[in-house]
């Protein structure tokens, strides 16, 4: 970050306006499929399935909304005004959660996903607009790699929050903590309005546009309808009524995006056709990634080692990172070590003692005395893991591509992400050798398996990411700005639904091998499909930028 002439001054308040929001976002996050699974704390009580059917239409409509938000900030709201509400609807709806109940359990997710639509599309471009001048255009994939690094310091430093607070005082406390966030963000963003305020301009629409009215008319409430139909369509055919209702009123959303290449004049035509394109194709590398929400936690709080060395009990209680308990012998011979029930002679399943899961695929001798407390790291902390190797690798990613640069050796941006899919899918491999090691989940296995997954990954991630939001910056036409944000956001929730679909297999895999190695296979078919378009989308971008 930096106030030099090679980065905007606006820089430093959307990084830490972004870092906030992201603060409140990934707490929330860190601790929702816990919350929902948890039977002993004040949770919801879910099935694993359940919750990760809510976990996979949740992420994957706070990233919908922003087709209407990008939209109504292109064309009505402006910017900073989209911004400013997103903000704060999603700051009441973190404390909403606090709130025991269904109902505001369900409100408050509500008011999330409308305001993230307000929010995260139009302070990507709004950033993309500053380094749309003349002095700061250059640097514009390094200043996406910055505010990239902003997002996952929110995302590295709240899960400590949130198991201090959970532990210690309670779910509710730990999802209003993520409201205040939320709100110190939009102050920040507030304080420098004046840095961006002149790049907020509203663009004037093209013959060939459809107004708003008309948009919302024949897109967003199609949508709607057809979202209606696939929840009370007999018979799943996506496997759930969210998965149908989700795939059925995204298709209208997909329909406007491809007949927005077709109306488009010739010289907006193919930039375009490539934005969509990329997008098409990272929907599979959020599919993968966003599983750490799900399946990867899973793994981190049944199958891997959170045993806290007896040294270091005292300074982790401290800090709240402790998550206690309690051990009885009698419950755990009752669950086999994928924490299936365990069926008589008769074929008759015997009865399940609610009891938590962590001691039923430990060793014998590794069992606490009965009556006391295992002393576990808390499961969330394991989130932190990603945004920690994003902190620590951008510099060095930013200083490699700036080192390819120089030598006239850097990838093209569809490079860069082709390049993030085939880390991505190394990563999948790392889990595959953590179960074959962990005997398909009858031993635990070291923190360190997981910490290795995350680090490749992220390498990954910072390939593939920044790099999309610098291409729609780049390639979308400057009146389609916010819309075409938009519509990568919508790649991501189409790709984050998906990401709770395969989750939802999990325990339909008899070996855990294959879930991870599904994964690894998707992935090279996205990385196969980027390739074959590489020669292709790199003329659009030389020709479109110079």
């Amino acid at each position: 970050m930096s106030h030099s002439r090679n980065h905007p001054k606006g820089l430093p308040f959307l990084f830490f306006t972004e870092m906030w929001e992201r603060f409140g976002y990934y707490l929330m996050l860190g601790i929702f499929f816990l919350y929902m699974t948890d039977s002993k704390s004040g949770g919801l009580g879910l099935e694993k399935k359940e919750a990760s059917d809510i976990f996979g239409s949740f992420i994957a409509l706070v990233f919908v909304t922003p087709f209407i938000g990008g939209l109504l900030a292109d064309r009505v709201l402006g910017y900073r005004l989209s911004i400013s509400i997103g903000g704060i609807l999603m700051g009441l709806g973190y404390m909403g959660l606090a709130i025991p109940g269904d109902t505001s359990f369900f409100i408050s997710l509500s008011l999330l996903i409308i305001g993230n639509g307000f929010f995260k599309p139009n302070i990507s471009t709004l950033l993309g607009s500053l380094y749309n001048e003349p002095q700061y255009k250059s640097n514009k994939d390094s200043g996406y790699n910055i505010f990239y690094m902003g997002i996952n310091i929110g995302a590295f430093i709240c899960n400590f929050f949130a198991a201090y607070l959970r532990n210690n005082f309670g779910w509710g406390y730990a999802f209003f903590a993520a409201g205040i966030g939320m709100f110190v963000g939009i102050a920040i963003f507030w304080i420098g309005s004046k840095h961006y305020k002149h790049v907020d301009i509203i663009k004037p629409s093209q013959p060939e546009d459809m107004s708003v009215g008309k948009i919302l008319g024949i897109v967003l409430l199609p949508a709607i309808i057809a979202a209606i139909l696939g929840w009370f369509i007999p018979n799943n055919i996506f496997g759930s009524d969210s998965t149908d209702a989700f795939i059925f009123g995204a298709i209208p959303i997909l329909l406007f995006y491809i007949s927005l290449w077709y109306r488009a004049n010739a010289t907006d035509k193919r930039p375009i056709a490539a934005l969509l394109s990329i997008m098409g194709v990272v929907v599979i590398f959020w599919a993968i990634f966003k599983q750490n929400g799900t399946a990867l936690t899973t793994w981190a709080e049944s199958y891997t080692n959170r045993e806290i060395p007896s040294s270091l009990i005292k300074p982790t209680k401290a800090l709240g990172m402790v998550q206690e308990i309690p051990y009885k012998k009698d419950s755990v011979i009752l669950v086999d070590h994928q924490f299936r029930s365990i069926k008589t002679m008769d074929g008759k399943i015997q009865k399940v003692i609610d009891y938590p899961n962590y001691f039923k695929n430990l060793q014998p001798k590794k069992f606490p005395i009965e009556g006391e407390n295992a002393q576990l790291i808390s499961t969330e902390l394991f989130q932190s893991i990603n945004p920690f190797f994003v902190i620590c690798l951008t510099p060095l990613v930013v200083g490699f591509f700036a080192w390819t640069r120089r030598k006239g050796k850097e990838p093209s941006t569809p490079g860069k992400i082709f390049w993030g899919l085939i880390i991505t899918a190394c990563s999948t491999l790392i889990m595959i050798s953590a179960v074959t090691i962990g005997m398909n989940g009858a031993e635990k296995v070291s923190a360190w398996w997981l910490f290795a997954t995350y680090g490749v990954i992220t390498i990954g991630e910072l390939c593939l990411s920044p790099m999309g939001l610098s291409l729609v910056s780049k390639l979308a036409p400057p009146r389609l700005a916010a819309l075409m944000m938009g519509g990568w956001m919508l790649s991501t929730s189409i790709g984050n639904k998906l990401s709770g679909v395969l989750a939802s297999l999990w325990d339909g895999y008899e070996h855990k091998q294959y879930f991870f190695l599904v994964n690894c296979l998707i992935l090279l078919l996205a990385a196969i499909s980027i390739l074959l378009m590489l020669k292709w989308l790199s003329k659009i971008i030389d020709e479109h930028i110079s």
